[in-house]
C-alpha cells in the first residue's frame, strides 16, 4: 500500500487550521484515512475560548481512533459520537450555540477487504480511482447551490445558511449533523486509489481550472501530493491581484492532500 500525506499552512505565520490522518489497525486489515479543514472564524468573539486548530486535532483524532477501533460502527455514526467526545470537552466554558463556534469540514473513509466506505461533509473533497483509471468525484456541493445573496457578508450568511436548513452543515458542536454528509459504499474491487483534498488544494480544479478531477489525480499520482500543493501556490502568487475577481478570500489558504493506493 502506498501512502501519502501534504499539510500546508495557508500563511506559514499563522498554525495550519487543516488535519488529516492515515489509520492502518493493527491486524493489518484495512484502514481509514480523515481530512478536516477547519472553518477560520471572521474578527470578534466566536463564543470559544479555543482555536480552530485545536477543535480540528480534537475531532480529527476522534474520527481517527474511532474508525479504526469501532469498524462495527457506520462512518456518520462515528462522525456522531467524535462530534459529541469533542463538543464535550468545551461544553462546560464555551458557548457551543454560537454560529461561528469551532467547526470544519470533513471527509472520511474507511476500507476493508471487502468494500470502501465514505462520507464528506461541506466542501473538500474525495476522488475514487477505479483499476481502469476512471475518477469519480465524492462532493458535498451544497455551499456552491446557495444563493449568491446569502454570501455577501458573514453575518447574513451565519444568519440565514450555515448549519441551516436550505444552506450547508459542517461538523461544529451538533452531532446530528452527521446525519446530512454524503455517504456510500462501494466494492473495493472496484476502487484502486483514493484522493481527500480540503479546498486549499482543490483550488487547482475549482478556482483556476487548470484541469478536470481526473487530471488533478494524475498530478498526484505521477508526481506525489506535494506537486499538486507547489502546483497550486505558483497560481496563487501568479494571480494574486485577482482575488476579487476570482472570489477567492484569501490569497492562500491551508492545503491539504491525502493519498491512499493499494
Amino acid at each position: 500500500m502506498r501512502t501519502e500525506l501534504v499539510s500546508e499552512p495557508g500563511d506559514p505565520a499563522r498554525p495550519n487550521e487543516d488535519f488529516a490522518s492515515v489509520g492502518l489497525p493493527a491486524s493489518g486489515q484495512g484502514g481509514s484515512l480523515v481530512v478536516l479543514d477547519g472553518v477560520t472564524p471572521p474578527p470578534g468573539d466566536d463564543g470559544c475560548l479555543h482555536s480552530v486548530h485545536w477543535f480540528s486535532a480534537r475531532l480529527g483524532g476522534a474520527l481517527t481512533e474511532l474508525s479504526v477501533s469501532r469498524r462495527d460502527l457506520p462512518l456518520s455514526e462515528i462522525l456522531s459520537r467524535s462530534i459529541r467526545r469533542t463538543s464535550e470537552a468545551h461544553s462546560g466554558t464555551c458557548d457551543l450555540s454560537h454560529p461561528r463556534t469551532p467547526q470544519a469540514t470533513v471527509v472520511l473513509a474507511r476500507w476493508s477487504a471487502d468494500l470502501v466506505e465514505y462520507l464528506v461533509l461541506s466542501d473538500s473533497a474525495l476522488l475514487l480511482e477505479s483499476p481502469a483509471g476512471e475518477v469519480t468525484p465524492v462532493l458535498d456541493d451544497r455551499l456552491t447551490r446557495v444563493p449568491r445573496a446569502s454570501l455577501a457578508s458573514d453575518a447574513i450568511a451565519d444568519a440565514t445558511i450555515r448549519n441551516k436548513e436550505g444552506g450547508f452543515f459542517t461538523a461544529a458542536a451538533d452531532p446530528s449533523v452527521a446525519a446530512r454528509a454524503v455517504t456510500g459504499t462501494v466494492p473495493r474491487a472496484e476502487v484502486r486509489a483514493l484522493a481527500a483534498l480540503t479546498d486549499g488544494a482543490t483550488r487547482w480544479v475549482e478556482k483556476f481550472g487548470e484541469g478536470d478531477w481526473g487530471g488533478l489525480f494524475t498530478v498526484v499520482r505521477k508526481e506525489g501530493a506535494q506537486a499538486l500543493v507547489d502546483r497550486v501556490r505558483t497560481l496563487e502568487r501568479a494571480d494574486a491581484e485577482a482575488r476579487v475577481r476570482l472570489r477567492r478570500s484569501k490569497t492562500h489558504d491551508d492545503a491539504t492532500v491525502v493519498f491512499v493506493e493499494w
